[in-house]
C-alpha cells in the first residue's frame, strides 16, 4: 500500500508502521519464548480477506488522492483487526498470570492504536477532504460529458 500511495504523509505514515511491525515480529517471537513455544507462521484468512480487499482498492482506483483516502480505509480495517486481536490476546495473558507476555503484547495494542490514530489524522487533515473534492470534480466533469453529448 505505501508503494501505491501518492500523499508523501500518508507514504511517510506506512513505512513507518512497517518497521514498527519487525519489531513487533521480533516482540511476539520473545512472547513464544516466554511460553516455551515454538513461533510458526500461520495463514490468517480474515486478515487474508482484508488485504485481497486492499488489493481490490488500489485496483480499482486511479492513483491519487482516492486511491489514497480508499489505502487509508484499508489500512484502518486491517489495524482494528490487529487492535482486536491484541486486545484479546492481552486479556487472555493477564487471566493466565502471564505478566510479562501481557506487557509485551499491551505494547504492541498500543503501537497499532498509534497506527490507527496517525491514519485517521492523515485522513481528517487533508485526504479525505481532497478525495471528495476530487471526486466531485470528476462527477461534475463526467455530469457535462454526458449533458454535452446528449445535446447533439
Amino acid at each position: 500500500m505505501a508503494k501505491k500511495a501518492t500523499s508523501e504523509e500518508l507514504t511517510d505514515a506506512l513505512m513507518e508502521h512497517i518497521t514498527i511491525t519487525e519489531e513487533q515480529i521480533a516482540r511476539l517471537e520473545e512472547v513464544f519464548g516466554l511460553l516455551g513455544k515454538k513461533a510458526q507462521a500461520k495463514k490468517c484468512e480474515a486478515m487474508d480477506g482484508l488485504i485481497r480487499e486492499a488489493t481490490e482498492i488500489m485496483e480499482s482506483t486511479e492513483s491519487g488522492i482516492v486511491r489514497d483516502a480508499g489505502i487509508i480505509a484499508a489500512s484502518q480495517k486491517v489495524e482494528h483487526y490487529e487492535i482486536a486481536s491484541y486486545g484479546t490476546l492481552c486479556a487472555f495473558a493477564k487471566v493466565l498470570g502471564e505478566d510479562e507476555v501481557a506487557a509485551l503484547l499491551e505494547e504492541t495494542l498500543n503501537e497499532e492504536k498509534e497506527a490507527d490514530m496517525k491514519l485517521t489524522e492523515v485522513a481528517e487533515s487533508s485526504i479525505n477532504v481532497e478525495a471528495a473534492e476530487d471526486d466531485e470534480e470528476a462527477e461534475e466533469v463526467s455530469t457535462a460529458t454526458k449533458s454535452k453529448s446528449k445535446r447533439k
